[in-house]
């Protein structure tokens, strides 16, 4: 009755958020009922088990949800993200209209920048672009899906992206965690998403099919869809909502003042990363006062939150004067990161809920006999929760709270590097989890004015099929290599 249990739960929790109910209310029911079939404690678990859990993810990644989510916001209302995409369509011009919108959209969030931001910035560009170049535009939501939520969320040494940070508490990992396997990974998306999309277009051109029909739905009708809004906020860290509060610069910045904050983040990152923090001595962290953590525990997130700051001061020091609303701004984006962290938060205390049940122990069994080492059991657990939850971050905490200490005594026992788990789990959450029901596919197509029918199947193939190679390599090397 408990594996029953768990799988009811799971039904519930997916079937009702597809339909744009809210996780705020399906995570704590689903595991009731998970709870309810194994005949433990109804309240216990939820005010300790579920609570204790989300409260703890809170705590951890609410200071990069806030960061993140007030960075993106700075960068759209100076214009800094449009005068970004505007220089690389100036740059590659109309015969490379493709990799300008990939580009485009990875230099922005590599940079930082939300995921939520950058669709909304990048497809007016990519509309103006494509209808002029004669591409089809049910290639629009592919092209940006490529450069904003493939490599540079999962693969790019350094990412400052909230899946990247998640593993590092659990690994004492830093954000460039097995740099070498990352680049590797990151080439592989890259390459193969535009090989399909190149060969598309050609495809497309060949049949005498051009840009069509339709136009972009507007950004007031977008904010205001409550359902697009409850898919949206459990995959990334920004809510859809705050995108038309504040206002927008009514000039750009050059290229080089929008591009100096992106600078300072990957720069910043990296130099606290593998410079700073470990010749500070944080010895004092291990006393009581101070949760008796370990430096590696919270000194990736640590680097991160400095990046993100140093990232939002600069951008404020130049454009300042260029926002017209800065309390407007501000407020929009630290009021974006409410809901996308509470949201995540209560997946992981449903995940919490189910992993403190005897039946659990079936499942743990289960992913734990795959064979193929520890690699292959993480890559396998993390790309099934990411795909059931619909949300990278909260399969991958699920997963990593349920069985990152087994796979840490695992990789202990034959001397494998914690980092190359964290590159996997990393990559395993950005696969499955851009199935048809998660919320920034779903929140893209939108954007687009697409829908799954048309544009759908070239979005699987660029963010699934792609990610899944570049996972199968990266395991491979992996394995026989190890980490570099």
């Amino acid at each position: 009755m408990g594996l029953a249990g768990i799988l009811v739960g799971l039904g519930v929790l997916i079937a009702l958020a597809f339909r744009g109910w809210s996780v705020l209310l399906l995570a704590p029911i689903a595991a009731v009922i998970a709870a309810l079939f194994a005949r433990e404690p109804l309240l216990a678990h939820w005010t300790q088990t579920f609570m204790g859990s989300a409260a703890g993810f809170f705590a951890q990644f609410f200071p990069l949800f806030l960061l993140g989510a007030l960075f993106g916001k700075l960068m759209e209302d100076s214009g800094s993200v449009t005068a970004i995409a505007d220089f690389m369509s100036r740059k590659l011009g109309p015969r490379r209209v493709i990799l300008a919108v990939v580009l485009g959209g990875a230099i922005v969030t590599y940079g930082g920048v939300s995921l939520f931001v950058a669709f909304f910035v990048i497809a007016p560009m990519a509309q103006n672009l494509f209808r002029s170049a004669g591409i089809p535009r049910r290639l629009m939501p592919a092209a940006i899906m490529l450069g904003t939520a493939t490599f540079t969320m999962s693969a790019m040494p350094g990412t400052p992206s909230i899946q990247n940070t998640i593993p590092m508490p659990f690994f004492g990992t830093t954000p460039f965690a097995a740099p070498g396997l990352g680049a590797i990974a990151s080439v592989i998306m890259l390459a193969f998403g535009l090989w399909w999309l190149q060969r598309q277009e050609a495809k497309a051109k060949a049949m005498g099919e051009g840009f069509g029909r339709g136009a972009l739905p507007s950004a007031v009708m977008l904010a205001d869809a409550e359902s697009l809004r409850e898919r949206a906020t459990t995959a990334h860290e920004f809510d859809p909502a705050e995108i038309l509060h504040g206002e927008q610069a009514r000039t750009q910045p050059s290229f080089a003042a929008a591009a100096a904050p992106i600078v300072v983040v990957i720069l910043v990152n990296l130099a606290m990363s593998l410079y700073v923090l470990p010749r500070v001595d944080l010895s004092f962290l291990a006393r009581p006062e101070w949760g008796g953590v370990t430096p590696s525990a919270v000194s990736g997130v640590w680097a991160v939150i400095v990046a993100l700051t140093a990232a939002i001061v600069t951008a404020l020091a130049l454009n300042v004067r260029r926002i017209p609303d800065l309390r407007a701004t501000m407020d929009a984006g630290v009021n974006a990161a409410a809901l996308p962290v509470i949201s995540v938060a209560s997946l992981v205390g449903f995940g919490a809920v189910v992993a403190a049940l005897p039946a659990f122990a079936v499942v743990r069994d289960a992913v734990l006999g795959i064979g193929g080492g520890p690699l292959v059991s993480l890559a396998v657990a993390t790309n099934v929760l990411a795909a059931l939850t619909g949300s990278a971050s909260g399969g991958l905490t699920i997963a990593l709270d349920a069985l990152g200490p087994t796979f840490m005594e695992r990789a202990a026992l034959i001397g494998m590097d914690p980092a190359l788990l964290h590159r996997v789990a990393v990559i395993s959450s950005g696969t499955l989890d851009s199935l048809p029901h998660n919320g920034a596919v779903v929140t893209l197509l939108a954007v687009c004015g697409s829908n799954h029918g048309e544009a759908y199947k070239d979005v699987f193939i660029v963010a699934i099929v792609g990610a899944l190679i570049a996972l199968a390599v990266v395991v491979a090397l992996g394995t026989f290599v190890g980490s570099f």
